[in-house]
């Protein structure tokens, strides 16, 4: 199986931040998860950039136009599922308002770049023989493979 999720910067002011979700705690898979928008590649979509756009018009109102692509991270994948998920990153020209589509998302969480580059935020156990990355929120919990996607991208902020 293979997914696409929207990995969104935008600009406010002096700082650069980062769009995520928090997925609804009633779904079959992943409730309660703090991820990017995103979700399977559709027969429809022209690859992954499209599904990932898709996905972000349909959970929280992020409109297509207002994403532009810049490139991508690794694809990784989920260690339950073993879905293979493909990270679009791009700029986004930020609404006015964003809208959880009901049912799916119930927290739309933006933090700062700044303070995910903060370390002492973040820890790190073994699970199964394999590292995983866990950064609480007052909104939720990041980790595993969303974890593994904002840690690749904040390779690209450290100095």
């Amino acid at each position: 199986m293979k997914a696409a999720v929207l990995v969104p910067l935008y600009e406010d002011g002096d700082d650069l931040r980062l769009i995520l979700t928090r997925r609804h705690g009633g779904l079959a898979t992943h409730a309660g998860d703090v991820v990017f928008p995103g979700g399977m590649i559709d027969p429809g979509d022209s690859g992954p950039e499209d599904a990932a756009r898709r996905e972000a018009w349909e959970e929280i109102g992020l409109p297509p136009e207002a994403v532009q692509v810049l490139g991508g991270l690794e694809p990784t994948s989920t260690r339950s599922t073993e879905m293979l998920i493909v990270p679009v990153v791009a700029r986004v020209d930020r609404p006015g308002r964003l809208v959880p589509a009901p049912g799916e998302v119930e927290a739309i969480l933006e933090p700062r770049l700044a303070d995910l580059l903060d370390e002492t935020a973040w820890r790190r156990e073994e699970w199964q023989g394999h590292p995983i990355w866990f950064r609480p929120f007052p909104e939720g919990l990041l980790w595993g493979a969303t974890a593994r996607m904002v840690r690749s991208l904040l390779d690209y902020f450290r100095v």
